[in-house]
Parts: C-alpha cells; structure tokens; sequence
C-alpha cells in the first residue's frame, strides 16, 4: 500500500512565522512557501507573480516586519497570509500559487 509522506510536522513550525521547503509537484521540484497561523498552515509556491522570482530575502524568510503579511523581497509587493492575495505593489490585483494540503494528526500533507 502506497503511503503519501508528510510535508512537515506542525510541531516542526513555529507559530506565527514562515519556511521554505521543497516538494515535487506533478512530477516537478518545487519550492515552498510555508507560513503558520495557531493551528493553520498556508503552502503556495515560491514565485512572484508579477515576475516569476522567489520571494524570500533569505532562505525561509517570507514575512514582513509585523508578520502579518509575506513580502516579495525582490519589489516589495505584500500578500496575505490567508489567500495569497497581493494587497500592495506592481502585481496588486494577483496572488499567489497556493499548494493544496490537507492536515493529518498533526502532519501537513500534499493533496
């Protein structure tokens, strides 16, 4: 029987802060980014919309100073945590690629 692997762990994520990892998707190494929210996590790919870039300023590093919204490092576009939506920048209007996950006895899983 074919078991899917866990993502990550819950536990493995800070509360309030952001990561990056890598999964293949459709057959397609892919990078990640992960933000949690008490008991919530959000995946999307790391790509800007407006140019394709990642968004990190440093590896894993996605948030704005208040932590309430990921910063596109390259321009500065905001978006929100919960849909991906660009709220402020060139790409206003776009979101972001969000990754399907589904949460399993305290694992985050690909869908």
């Amino acid at each position: 029987m074919f078991r899917k692997k866990s993502l990550v762990a819950l536990e493995d994520l800070t509360d309030g802060e952001s990561t990056a990892l890598s999964a293949k998707i459709k057959g397609v190494n892919s990078s990640l980014i992960v933000v949690r929210r008490q008991q919530q996590v959000f995946v999307y790919l790391n790509t800007c919309p407006h140019v394709g870039a990642p968004l990190d300023f440093e590896p894993g590093r996605f948030l704005n100073l208040e932590k309430d919204l990921i910063q596109c490092a390259l321009h500065g576009a905001l978006f929100t945590i919960e849909q991906g939506n660009c709220v402020s920048g060139p790409c206003e209007g776009k979101h972001l690629t969000a990754v399907p996950i589904e949460m399993k006895k305290g694992s985050v899983y690909l869908k």
